[in-house]
Order: C-alpha cells, then sequence, then structure tokens
C-alpha cells in the first residue's frame, strides 16, 4: 500500500455506469469486474491535454489513453465493443465537468444566436435504452452479426478517411487517363474495406442447423454470395448505427420560437472543454 501522504486527496469515482452490452461482445479480460457497475473518474490535466492533441485524436490513442485513466477496470479500451464507447465519453465528460453542457445554434429560421443548456444524463439514458439487432434471416439461413470493437472501427474510419482524402487529390489531376486509373484503384480499395467490415461484424452463420465460424470460409461465402444477402446484412448495419447515432435534443429559438432538433456530436475535440 502506498505511503503517500497526498493519497487522500487523489480523484475517486463521480458515477458508475453500466455498459449497454454488458461486456458480451468485448474480449474475455477487457473489462475488470462488474461491467454493469462500472466506477468512471473525472478526467486529470494530462487527460486533457491528451484530449487536445490532433494527431492522436484522429488515431484515437488520445480516447483509448483517457478511457484507460478514468475508467481503470477497463484494461485495454481498443477491446471494448463500439457499442459501449460513447456513453463511456459522456461518463467520462458528466464526471468531469458535470451533468449539463451548453450547446451554441443558429437557428435555421431566423439565424439568431442561441445558447441551450443539455443535460448529459439523456445520453446515458439514451444509450441504456439501445438494442443492438443481430440477425439476418434469410430463408434457411440464418446470418449473426456483432459490433465492432474500438480498434477495428477507428482503424476502418482512418482507412476511409485517408482513401476520400486520396479520391480529392485524384479529383486535382488533369491526365484524364491517370485519373481513371486511380479512381479504379481506389474504387477497388473502398470495397475491400467493405468487405473487411463485413469479415469482422459476421459472427457466424448457421445453415441448416450447422454453424459456421471459420473466418476464411465467411470470407469466402462474402465474396460469392448474392448482393440480395449483402444488401440485407448492410441495410441491418445502417439501422444498427441509426440506432447508436447520438440523441437528438428538442429546442427552441429564443427569438422567433421555431422547433428544432440538434444532436450533441461526441467529437473528442470538443466534447471535452468546460462549457
Amino acid at each position: 500500500m502506498s505511503n503517500n501522504p497526498l493519497q487522500k486527496y487523489f480523484r475517486q469515482p463521480k458515477i458508475f455506469i453500466s455498459l449497454p452490452s454488458k461486456g458480451v461482445w468485448t474480449k474475455p479480460g477487457t473489462i475488470q469486474g462488474d461491467a454493469t457497475h462500472l466506477p468512471v473518474f473525472g478526467m486529470t490535466g494530462m487527460d486533457e491535454i491528451i484530449m487536445k492533441t490532433p494527431d492522436a485524436l484522429l488515431t484515437g490513442d488520445s480516447t483509448a489513453q483517457v478511457i484507460s485513466s478514468c475508467c481503470p477496470n477497463i484494461k485495454d479500451p481498443w477491446d471494448v465493443s463500439v457499442t459501449d464507447i460513447m456513453l463511456i465519453l459522456a461518463a467520462i465528460r458528466i464526471s468531469t465537468y458535470g451533468d449539463s453542457m451548453v450547446v451554441r445554434n443558429t437557428c435555421a429560421k431566423c439565424q439568431s444566436e442561441n445558447e441551450y443548456q443539455m443535460d448529459l444524463n439523456k445520453i446515458i439514458e439514451h444509450y441504456m435504452a439501445c438494442k443492438f439487432q443481430t440477425t439476418v434471416t434469410l430463408n434457411n439461413m440464418i446470418i449473426r452479426i456483432q459490433p465492432l470493437s474500438y480498434k477495428d472501427s477507428t482503424e476502418f474510419n482512418l482507412r476511409n478517411f485517408r482513401l476520400q482524402q486520396q479520391i480529392e487529390q485524384i479529383s486535382q489531376m488533369e491526365d484524364q487517363s491517370t485519373q481513371q486509373d486511380k479512381y479504379k484503384e481506389l474504387y477497388q480499395e473502398i470495397g475491400n474495406v467493405q468487405v473487411d467490415i463485413l469479415k469482422k461484424a459476421i459472427e457466424d452463420i448457421e445453415i441448416d442447423g450447422q454453424k459456421v465460424t471459420e473466418r476464411s470460409y465467411i470470407e469466402e461465402w462474402i465474396l460469392n454470395c448474392d448482393k440480395s444477402v449483402i444488401d440485407a446484412i448492410r441495410e441491418l448495419n445502417i439501422s444498427n448505427n441509426d440506432t447508436w447515432a447520438p440523441p437528438k435534443f428538442k429546442v427552441e429559438c429564443d427569438s422567433c420560437q421555431a422547433e428544432s432538433e440538434l444532436r450533441i456530436e461526441l467529437d473528442e475535440s470538443n466534447f471535452f472543454v468546460k462549457a
């Protein structure tokens, strides 16, 4: 035990949270203790600095480091289900700055600037009520999907971001022949990303009572199955993404009383600034 006389002044957990996934989709050993009663500490000064580092924000390193600092029972944030990440970030924000946040918005009707106090507990409530749909049933086939880990989600987002940057660069090329060749290469890579996402997202496929979990078999199937099957999986993924998007808040303009809906984007560069 430490003999540091300052230890009694160390930060203490401010709130306890229950992960939406209950740890079901997280690698065993990643979460220490009860996934339905995880302590969350406020950020340190170093955590705030990390959250303002652009390169670390882009790669997800800053988020992973801050989760490790503020949720010590999570041993490796990269292995946490992406469905848990937004609730965890909201809980860290509440533990650090309190449960309200000022959001500024320009009224679309009269262009007036407004400020609103948002109750961040509603974000917690929203994610606790979300359900992840896992099954696609097509005739005699049952396809089960799972949410990506934070690591996989971040890597795919980063790959897509870089591909979009390359597309923008190619659009500036003057040589049309070279431009078309580059576009072809990039679209092939974009297709590869989509296949890789499906490979990670599909947990298993059951046909006539036989369950297939071998990744090489699933990959071969993805590359050779009917388009309608892939479309059905993508539709379920889109539905889950919509469900797990940050909640919308109804607001009213102070000047013209026009009603609108605001969505608090849990962008680390803005969300973790005291307001």
